[in-house]
């Protein structure tokens, strides 16, 4: 297996664990979003901290050595994170779903300016059909919604694809240690919320389980195998990747819940599939015209 073969599979892999995290949210009995954030991160923290430590042999004072990349990722991803939040809580959750989407169509754009990773034919096209499996998904229950939640939705995409590029512009570095700042800046921010909003810190045990979880399997996890895949693949490729979420998140809902599963999730499902499976196995990023 090459080096750009693994990372592949990584994307892919990350995309799948991150698939899930809609079926912990939902098998959530009391905990509200600040709560979930604040927690979710430490669990981030404490994990990659630890995997750093043990795994990695990180030195802790590159933090400071390389504060400015470091950062800079956390940054994005913590904006990921929030305008994530803020969109599903202020738009339809089809609004949100289709703009998040948008991340491998900015990182195209992005990717030249930052980059010089040039974007294959093959690579747009897959982003097109992935495209058009999410409008399709989406259709019957897109449109409406709080202006600010679809813009919040669109600043999630935009954080996850700054993020990326960031990884691949630093990708003779370990980065692990960005994703540990986004759980630092997210603790820190929902810390503050939680506290002079009032809110309680205190959970019930099975939410306190599943946030765990979240923070250390779905998204910890998710995240340690797309920024390890990231020194191998380009960064339009990674974030078109891990598109396989968009479809098999509803199928767990489905599978483990029973949540109804509509005949346009199955068919834009199939395309954002087909899509990522010919990108991961067909394209060929060394020329524009290929």
């Amino acid at each position: 297996m090459t080096d750009k073969s693994f990372g592949i599979l990584l994307a892919v892999a990350a995309g799948v664990l991150w698939s899930t995290i809609g079926l912990s949210i939902k098998s959530l009995e009391q905990a509200n979003v600040f709560q979930i954030l604040f927690y979710r991160s430490i669990f981030i923290c404490i994990f990659i901290g630890l995997l750093l430590h043990f795994f990695f042999r990180f030195n802790f004072l590159d933090l400071l050595k390389n504060w400015i990349s470091y950062t800079f990722g956390g940054t994005a991803l913590f904006f990921a994170y929030i305008g994530g939040i803020y969109a599903l809580l202020t738009t339809s959750a089809a609004n949100a779903l289709l703009l998040f989407a948008c991340a491998p169509i900015f990182t195209a754009i992005l990717s030249p300016i930052f980059l010089t990773e040039i974007i294959s034919l093959r690579t747009l096209l897959s982003i097109f059909i992935a495209f058009l499996g999410v409008l399709i998904m989406v259709w019957s229950d897109f449109g409406g919604g709080d202006w600010k939640g679809n813009l919040s939705a669109i600043i999630s995409a935009m954080g996850f694809s700054f993020f990326t590029i960031n990884l691949r512009i630093n990708k003779h570095l370990q980065m692990l240690p960005s994703v540990f700042s986004s759980g630092i800046i997210a603790s820190i921010v929902a810390f503050l919320i939680i506290l002079f909003s009032n809110s309680s810190f205190q959970l019930i045990d099975k939410d306190f389980i599943i946030i765990f979880i979240l923070g250390v399997f779905q998204v910890g996890g998710g995240l340690v195998l797309y920024t390890l895949g990231s020194k191998f693949v380009p960064a339009t490729q990674l974030t078109l990747l891990m598109l396989g979420e968009v479809f098999l998140g509803p199928v767990w809902v489905w599978a483990f819940i029973g949540e109804e599963i509509l005949y346009n999730t199955i068919l834009g499902g199939s395309l954002i599939c087909f899509a990522v499976l010919y990108n991961a196995l067909y394209s060929n990023t060394g020329n524009l015209m290929q």
